[in-house]
């Protein structure tokens, strides 16, 4: 067969030669060269094409016969000797003349085109024409397919060659004629191969989109179970550290989902389209399907796209839905996708890390903007309380994004994008400050002039102090937060770094609580803020307090308000650890103050009726004083019943330590004085009429005190 393909590549020598010769004779007869129209010349290379297509046909066929010659000889012997072979699946007419080819490509010849070369293109455009028409299916034969590559590699490679030959030197010495001859020759075979490039190309395209669209080829991700609504409503959860090196392949085992065979198909038609000058097909092939994944990806994840102007229109409400997603889907995207992108990008653009960077970057560059715009108009709209976390959540997600730029993307775009990802955390702290003047504005704000019922804590003190306990579950932020924007001042707040209000000999009382060496040096800008916050809410308390007419009554408020603010400290370690422990006694030494200015306002005028003075004159007991000091004591301990049932201490701690200190203040003062004094009333009628309690009576009313009951049974029953 290879003797025949050598004596036929000589017959097609001899017809070029045969060919030149005639076109030659023709021309001389007339006495002309290239005035000879050129007609003549297409009907003379048309004819030779006819010609040598024949002959191709004659070899192909004759090497047909002598295969199937081969094979029916082999199947019979293999009949014979009960074995039978499965034939290879590739074709060894294509694979025989790669080696011609690649010996023609590179001694790069300028005398002629070698006849195998019409032959390998024939080959070529027949094996694509197969692929293209659906007859060979990409995929069912490695061999094939790997074939098919290479051929086209080739083929890209005689693109490139060919019109370098229409310009050969070596035709400087030959006649005009054969020049005009060879170059409408090239032209031909310039265009046949443009035609068979073009259709592999197109080809390759299509598989290339097919491969990376198909949705058999990628698997979805499970999301991430990140917290949608942040710590102030649930249980802190510890943060993920992202790496330094590059990202953890076992985060990423499902994004993007392609297999190895897919992704090792799409490197290798990646590798052929741009090395065959079809780079901008491929990337923007790539592009479009990725971003088009991309978006399917954050819509799944409940993402939508809301322009700035949206953002500004809508209400909090639904804002604040919107945010956790948001939150959740940029995590999603920092921990998943990005790397996923970037490592997909790498792998099918395995040879050319400049474009593997330029995809990924085209892919998510914009999936980045679009998330820190929404963060950037959500930091723009008007700053309140309610705000504080769901800014607080934001804030952290971009700073975590901007300590990783460098690992998830390529240099060409950091610059913009930490630009970018920065602005919007600065306008977030921004807002966060102003949400803490707002904060010291709304407790200087609330002047209402109606006291609380029985002295229960107020629902200031109920709102700042869980606001600051949800608050310090972001410390660490807040602290970063304060560091950088504590200058931030507005003209209707206090509100102002600790260290400017030192240098106004503010704050001072705060600073002896925080430390017992007033270095203020070591109050952190985030404590400062807190403790102003106390100050603050401190000298609102005493105002309603004062609403109080009876001073026992303030005195019981002062209490509740003062002992939920130590406990709600002291339940909070990272309230406790900014506010510190010194604070915390000092607060509890204002509370023992409070309990002691209740304890003379309301019970230093029952203890005087107990007291023996001014009964005894020369040893003998005054029965009409006597008698008014009973009287007196019934009347006050009625009252005091009467009235501080109804008093409110819901700290049961504190319920029990003032009903424990006051019944070791009067029962024993009252059995004393009963015991001494009650044998000079007359037995009957007067004991009954003055001496109304027993000390067990005493200590069960003491005990009823403080419940917020209006009225008690217990004593209306004694008094019927």
């Amino acid at each position: 067969m290879e003797k025949n393909l050598v004596e036929h590549s000589t017959s097609f020598s001899h017809l070029n030669d045969d060919k030149n010769t005639n076109v030659a004779s023709h021309d001389a007869s007339d006495g002309k060269t290239l005035q000879e129209p050129i007609e003549n010349v297409d009907h003379a290379i048309k004819k030779d094409e006819e010609t040598l297509k024949k002959d191709v046909e004659n070899v192909e066929e004759e090497m047909k016969n002598t295969q199937e010659g081969d094979v029916d000889a082999k199947e019979k012997k293999e009949e014979e000797d009960g074995v039978v072979e499965i034939p290879p699946q590739t074709s060894p007419r294509l694979e025989n003349v790669f080696e011609d080819i690649d010996a023609y490509i590179n001694a790069n010849t300028t005398t002629k085109i070698p006849d195998f070369v019409h032959m390998f293109l024939d080959i070529v455009e027949e094996k694509i024409t197969s692929y293209d028409t659906g007859k060979t299916k990409w995929g069912e034969a490695k061999e094939e397919d790997s074939s098919l590559l290479e051929a086209i590699d080739r083929i890209s490679k005689l693109v490139k060659l060919i019109p370098e030959l229409l310009t050969s030197p070596s035709q400087i010495e030959e006649e005009e004629e054969e020049i005009d001859a060879k170059n409408v020759k090239h032209s031909l075979l310039k265009n046949h191969i443009g035609a068979i490039h073009q259709q592999a190309m197109s080809y390759l395209e299509d598989e290339f989109r097919s491969l990376i669209d198909e949705p058999q080829n990628r698997i979805e991700p499970e999301p991430n179970k990140h917290d949608p609504k942040g710590k102030h409503v649930t249980e802190s959860q510890p943060q993920s550290q992202p790496s330094d090196s590059e990202p953890d392949s076992e985060r990423v085992p499902n994004f993007p989902g392609y297999g190895d065979e897919a992704i090792s198909n799409l490197n290798n038609i990646a590798i052929k389209m741009i090395s065959g000058g079809y780079q901008s097909e491929c990337y923007n092939i790539y592009f479009i399907s990725r971003k088009h994944a991309f978006e399917e990806s954050l819509h799944k994840l409940g993402l939508e796209k809301i322009s700035i102007d949206e953002v500004h229109k809508m209400q909090w409400e639904a804002l604040e839905r919107e945010i956790p997603t948001w939150n959740n889907s940029f995590k999603e995207c920092m921990e998943v996708y990005f790397p996923g992108e970037r490592k997909l990008a790498k792998a099918v653009f395995s040879d050319h890390r400049e474009v593997a960077d330029s995809v990924f970057m085209m892919v998510c560059h914009r999936v980045v903007i679009q998330l820190v715009n929404f963060a950037e108009a959500i930091a723009m709209t008007k700053p309140s309380g309610e705000k504080l976390f769901k800014f607080l959540d934001m804030y952290e997600t971009l700073r975590d994004l901007i300590m990783n730029l460098d690992n998830l993307f390529p240099e060409e775009c950091l610059e913009e994008l930490k630009a970018e990802t920065t602005s919007a955390k600065c306008r977030l702290g921004e807002s966060i400050i102003v949400i803490f003047c707002e904060l010291e504005n709304s407790i200087k704000s609330d002047t209402g002039k109606t006291p609380v019922a029985g002295g229960a804590v107020h629902p200031l003190t109920r709102y700042i102090m869980n606001y600051l306990k949800f608050a310090c579950e972001y410390k660490d932020t807040l602290e970063d937060v304060f560091k950088e924007h504590s200058k931030i001042e507005r003209a209707d707040s206090t509100s102002r770094p600790y260290y400017e209000a030192d240098n106004k000999n503010e704050n001072h009382s705060v600073t002896n609580n925080n430390s017992s060496n007033n270095n203020k040096e070591n109050v952190s800008p985030f404590a400062a803020q807190l403790m102003r916050v106390m100050e603050l809410l401190d000298s609102n308390l005493e105002g309603k307090a004062n609403l109080y007419k009876d001073s026992a009554l303030s005195s019981i408020f002062m209490m509740n308000n003062g002992r939920y603010i130590v406990q709600k400290t002291k339940g909070s370690p990272d309230l406790y650890k900014v506010m510190g422990e010194t604070w915390c006694r000092k607060r509890s030494s204002n509370l023992r103050t409070y309990h002691k200015n209740y304890q003379i306002e309301t019970w230093s005028k029952i203890l005087g009726c107990l007291s023996p003075k001014g009964l005894n004159d020369n040893g003998k007991v005054h029965k009409p004083v006597l008698k008014e000091r009973f009287k007196s004591f019934n009347a006050l301990f009625e009252e005091i019943h009467k009235t501080q049932s109804t008093w409110v201490v819901s700290d049961e701690q504190l319920q029990s330590e003032l009903r424990v200190s006051i019944s070791a203040l009067v029962i024993p003062a009252y059995r004393s004085f009963l015991g001494r004094f009650s044998q000079y009333l007359d037995l009957g009628r007067q004991t009954e009429k003055y001496i109304k309690f027993q000390a067990e009576d005493i200590e069960t009313y003491i005990d009823e005190l403080f419940d917020g009951n209006p009225h008690n049974q217990s004593l209306a029953r004694k008094k019927a």
